[in-house]
């Protein structure tokens, strides 16, 4: 893959751990060379401020941070990139307007992997793969779809969604470049998870 991205893509959630920061120091002291600041509670001045502080430490470790849906923010704190959700701004605006941010897309099917691939977006999240925590009315659409959007895409592919340590291989396994989660890297912070691939 010409971009090199990370294996492993750690997506912050606040609300759930209110130690957050701490967490991701942790992680990122692991190994994690990918963060997704992903704060929908935040107003956005409150986003800002988190975005600058989080820019630093991602910078403190050399790891690329993108930041959830909002260009304006990324743009602001000097993040690597945006990451978008499904009913977020096109990947093709996002590049038009930033051309030099990564851009990531949420998808949820074949049909918005390859629509995500076409619109420009520089690798793709699929789930959610498993059932999640996150969002547990949400039915997991399988390996054989992470297997079939593998086969049909040449960017990158995040698993995500119900992964687990012990599941990591069997992501591999089905085309998967990497995983990506919450629970997966900061509910382990404390246990020997090893670094980032």
């Amino acid at each position: 893959m010409a971009l090199n991205l990370p294996r492993f893509y750690a997506i912050t959630d606040s609300k759930r751990y209110p130690d957050m920061f701490q967490r991701l120091e942790k992680a990122l002291k692991k190994g994690i060379r990918m963060v997704q600041l992903r704060e929908k509670e935040l107003s956005g001045l409150e986003y800002y401020q988190l975005a600058k502080r989080v820019r630093e430490l991602t910078q403190d470790y050399d790891a690329k941070l993108l930041i959830n849906d909002r260009v304006d923010i990324a743009l602001a704190v000097n993040a690597d990139g945006v990451h978008l959700p499904e009913k977020g701004l096109p990947p093709s605006v996002v590049k038009r307007i930033a051309p030099k941010l990564l851009v990531g897309y949420s998808s949820h099917s074949l049909e918005q992997a390859l629509w995500a691939q076409e619109e420009g977006a520089d690798f793709i999240t699929l789930s959610p793969i498993f059932k999640t925590q996150s969002h547990p009315e949400a039915e997991p659409v399988g390996l054989g779809l992470l297997k079939e959007v593998s086969e049909r895409l040449s960017i990158p592919i995040y698993a995500l969604g119900g992964i687990t340590w012990e599941r990591l291989k069997l992501c591999y396994k089905n085309g998967a470049y990497g995983v990506a989660g919450i629970g997966l890297f900061f509910d382990h912070v404390d246990s020997n998870w090893g670094s980032n691939g």
